[in-house]
């Protein structure tokens, strides 16, 4: 049968990525608490493709993450990554598992039991050497330290969103990561609380006004002298309660 993928292409041009997107598949992920959580990830598998080739064939990424199937964690991606560049004689493969990952929290007074989720993203690439970065996206809790400072009583507060990716040396748990975020903010946030929670955290967050910079860069500290990172960034935005925008900060190590 006729390959028409690796017939000569019309125009020479190497692509840096080829592969198929948003294929919804289980995963299995460490967790700290359970050993293992069952989840359902969106992925994204890509190859680079010479300017000698057409095209790729795209069945194959399917092949290999079946044959992956359950065994898709942390310590397998690396090689999952090498069966691709194998198979496609390729020089980098790159793969990115984006799911829900569910923490159980108590409520700081009530002692209730509820599951928060949050978004987790795993992005791992290998050429010449391999890469795994990390990424957790974590909402939080913030009051403005300006409204606190220029009001006779309240202040204005919003949930915002923490964005950390690492690359670290060895294994960083999902876990940890979370609580130096939510350590970091006025106040973490729960699934379910009763109004004795309710009290206890509004009161917290007004107890610790935090601007998006200041939460950026309390996490930074915190990150930069972990010796088990290589490299991090960290953005924080702010759904503002009483403007049509959010607020915004960012850093990242070079």
């Amino acid at each position: 049968m006729r390959d028409i993928q690796k017939e000569k292409p019309d125009f020479a041009f190497p692509l840096n990525k080829v592969g198929v997107k948003d294929i919804d598949y289980p995963l299995v992920v460490l967790d700290k608490e359970n050993q293992e959580q069952h989840t359902v990830a969106k992925v994204n598998m890509y190859v680079n493709l010479p300017h000698t080739y057409r095209g790729t064939h795209m069945s194959r990424f399917i092949e290999i993450l079946k044959k992956y199937r359950g065994k898709i964690t942390y310590k397998q991606i690396r090689h999952l990554l090498q069966d691709m560049k194998e198979t496609f004689d390729a020089e980098c493969a790159h793969i990115e598992l984006d799911f829900p990952y569910f923490i159980e929290k108590t409520a700081p007074v009530s002692g209730q039991k509820s599951l928060l989720k949050y978004s987790v993203k795993f992005d791992a690439r290998l050429g010449k050497k391999y890469h795994f970065i990390l990424n957790v996206r974590i909402p939080v809790l913030t009051l403005c330290p300006c409204s606190k400072e220029i009001s006779e009583y309240g202040a204005h507060n919003q949930r915002s969103i923490i964005n950390i990716s690492i690359e670290s040396k060895g294994l960083f748990w999902i876990e940890d990561l979370v609580k130096i975020g939510e350590d970091a903010a006025s106040s973490e946030i729960f699934s379910l609380l009763k109004r004795s929670d309710e009290k206890f955290i509004t009161e917290k967050a007004y107890d610790n006004p935090m601007f998006v910079e200041d939460v950026v860069r309390k996490i930074a500290e915190q990150l930069d002298k972990d010796e088990n990172i290589k490299w991090f960034s960290v953005g924080v935005e702010s759904f503002e309660s009483i403007h049509n925008h959010s607020a915004f900060a960012y850093y990242e190590k070079k």
